[in-house]
């Protein structure tokens, strides 16, 4: 059987803007992975039924992650699809979001483009 091997332990990465990994790499995306990968702004992509399956563990690790940072960091999450996972995730963790400085930004400007329009949210730093 296959065993993870334990990372090194080490200060942890400060960056402005993290993809999280979809597929099946989303399943390596744990409460070490946000307790080590400091960002202001997260991006969970992929809309995919693999990603759907490990979301809740994926949402709840940065929770448990970000409570360890000892720091007042807001943080932004930024979700490009829409899920029924991520709402009930939302609803029932409003409240410890708040307390942990974490924002989620739903998805609900349109951008039009040539014959195209598409959902949008703009960040800044």
């Amino acid at each position: 059987p296959g065993t993870r091997a334990a990372a090194p332990s080490g200060p942890p990465i400060y960056v402005d803007l993290a993809y999280l990994p979809g597929s099946w790499s989303a399943r390596t995306v744990d409460e070490e992975f946000f307790r080590r990968v400091r960002s202001l702004c997260y991006v969970v992509s992929g809309d995919d039924h693999l990603k759907e399956g490990v979301l809740r563990s994926l949402l709840d690790a940065l929770l448990s992650g970000k409570h360890q940072w000892g720091t007042d960091t807001q943080v932004t999450l930024i979700p490009t699809f829409d899920s029924l996972v991520m709402h009930e995730w939302y609803q029932e963790t409003h409240d410890r979001q708040q307390e942990l400085g974490i924002t989620v930004l739903g998805s609900n400007s349109t951008v039009a483009m040539q014959d195209e329009t598409f959902p949008a949210c703009k960040v800044e730093f």
